[in-house]
């Protein structure tokens, strides 16, 4: 069928088809994963795609941001195994940050889709597996201490499994079963996609995929396009102030030009990159440039390469966005996070009514917790929590909630089972969101205890420590991250500290900042604030102006 033959109720319904395909293989993944970074905190993706490498549907939960680099993941992969040496049952899969997305925990898949010996498409997953072996800190200065570097790399080839690159590759981690068993998740995600897609074809009576993906994408675009257009033409700046290393700020220089219905987003000024983790790889840098924008400008339409088209992303090759191979780009998370900050700072002045101010978990907070448990077995995991977000013109931003990168928090009984430790405290932290017309949601403050009965690693990955969430539009800043040990020392966040048997750490994240002048927010939701144990009576005096005792706006 030509896509101008797909009628609009028969495309919404394939469409909307292809998209719980994805979600069914994701599920599957999310389901049979052995790590709790699947299972509980989210950190995957899963796409399905046309024969050129081009996605048609996305999953709609795992990390967002990933699906823009799964078609360029897979193109790449493509490059070096041309469509026309593929077979059924084969699986290509790798880690490398240039190609797939970003650091080496994250392995990326492709599998074909074929029906009657015709390719038609393929899947493509990534998964943060529990262990990638190397020395994972901020002293590394090159990706080779950074764990096993895996080239794309066929794990299976027509049904039969490449044991030696396996074993190979499980030989050079801390946890082969862990990150066995997460492989084999991502084939069974797989094979559900595949067998799905196939039943769609069958169903439909499609041929292939290649009206229906060149339908979705057009309809993708074109709304992506009008949503560019309706933004006055023109350059908007921004710049962003990271941590650094070692008291070495870095700097983002942010440059967006609308220009009719098409957008450049130029990071040109940005810091050069560095020897330490914190360097983007362009691709990563692409997508969570792409993604924020993406929700900014049209929430509702299901992403696809159609989404991207419009978009395009240029950053100075050498710089901390752009890193050159061999860069270490393990926390690349704490420079790309970042990127959602700029991109909202440039456009607030186009966009007031539709930007949100700097949430605290950009970047994330990460915390690993690794050692050996009473049993003597190793053991490693990673805590995702979350900080606050930053307040829009509508709302305050929401409390301890994931953004850019939506993983989840998890429970902590089965982190609990799954380490040997303790969570004392889980609470929202009181005072950390910006104040503003509208509050910055607050972050939390998460007490851990070692039970191993023997000293653990504690490696933090973070920023926030001395650049704080910015507000937006006359919004003030949330309040920054922090970590004390129960000897009362405060650790960097960026460093690797033992936990000694039976010790305790409290996790402070940071709050998200404010949306427009403090002197604007409502009384009424000032005194709710303190009665809900949000902000202190000190804080509503100090940021409002607010006495307790005084009446309310609805009073």
């Amino acid at each position: 069928m030509e896509r101008s033959a797909i009628d609009p109720i028969t495309l919404e319904i394939w469409w909307s088809r292809v998209v719980a395909i994805a979600d069914e293989a994701a599920t599957t993944l999310v389901r049979t994963a052995f790590s709790t970074i699947i299972r509980e905190s989210n950190d995957y993706c899963v796409v399905l795609l046309n024969a050129v490498g081009e996605t048609i549907a996305e999953c709609r939960a795992g990390i967002p941001a990933f699906a823009a680099i799964m078609g360029v993941m897979t193109r790449s992969v493509l490059a070096k195994y041309p469509v026309g040496t593929w077979q059924p049952g084969d699986c290509v899969i790798t880690n490398n940050p240039w190609i797939a997305t970003g650091h080496l925990p994250d392995v990326a898949m492709v599998t074909p889709i074929f029906r009657e010996d015709v390719l038609v498409g393929f899947c493509a997953t990534a998964a943060h597996v529990p262990d990638i072996g190397g020395t994972p800190n901020m002293g590394v200065t090159e990706l080779i201490s950074e764990g096993v570097l895996v080239p794309p790399i066929r794990m299976y080839r027509a049904g039969e499994r490449n044991d030696d690159m396996l074993n190979l590759f499980l030989s050079n981690v801390r946890l082969p079963d862990q990150v066995l068993g997460d492989l084999n998740a991502q084939i069974a995600a797989h094979d559900v996609c595949r067998r799905r897609a196939l039943e769609f074809l069958s169903d439909t009576g499609n041929a292939d995929f290649t009206a229906l993906s060149a339908a979705v994408q057009a309809k993708a675009e074109k709304v992506m396009r009008l949503a560019i257009a309706a933004i006055p033409d023109g350059v908007y700046r921004s710049e962003m102030r990271a941590d650094g290393v070692e008291g070495q700020e870095t700097v983002i220089a942010c440059a967006i030009t609308v220009a009719g219905d098409s957008m450049t987003v130029d990071y040109s000024g940005s810091s050069p990159q560095v020897q330490h983790g914190i360097n983007c790889t362009i691709n990563y840098t692409t997508a969570y440039t792409i993604y924020p924008i993406k929700i900014l400008l049209d929430p509702q339409t299901r992403r696809n390469h159609g989404s991207y088209a419009p978009i395009q992303v240029v950053a100075e090759h050498g710089s901390i966005l752009n890193a050159k191979f061999p860069a270490p780009v393990m926390a690349r998370h704490l420079t790309g996070h970042l990127l959602s900050c700029a991109v909202y700072q440039a456009l607030a002045e186009a966009l007031p009514d539709r930007v949100i101010a700097d949430s605290g978990g950009s970047p994330a907070l990460r915390v690993q917790f690794a050692g050996r448990g009473p049993d003597k077995e190793p053991f490693s995991l990673i805590l995702f929590a979350s900080a606050g977000m930053g307040a829009s013109a509508r709302a305050d931003g929401l409390s301890t909630t994931a953004f850019p990168s939506n993983s989840g928090g998890g429970s902590i009984e089965a982190l609990e089972v799954t380490a040997p430790l303790l969570f004392n405290k889980k609470e929202y932290r009181t005072d950390s969101g910006g104040a503003g017309r509208h509050r910055g949601g607050l972050g939390q403050d998460i007490e851990v205890q070692n039970i191993a009965g023997s000293p653990l690693r504690v490696a933090l990955l973070g920023d926030r420590e001395r650049n704080p969430a910015l507000g937006v539009l006359g919004g003030r800043p949330g309040e920054l991250s922090r970590v004390v040990f129960d000897d009362g020392t405060k650790a960097s966040l960026k460093s690797v500290r033992a936990l000694a048997a039976d010790g305790r750490v409290t996790l402070s994240f940071a709050g998200g900042g404010g949306f427009g002048s403090p002197g604007k927010r409502a009384t009424e939701a000032i005194a709710s604030d303190i009665t809900n144990g949000f902000i202190t009576p000190e804080r509503a005096l100090d940021d409002y102006g607010f006495h307790l005792g005084a009446r309310t706006d609805a009073e």
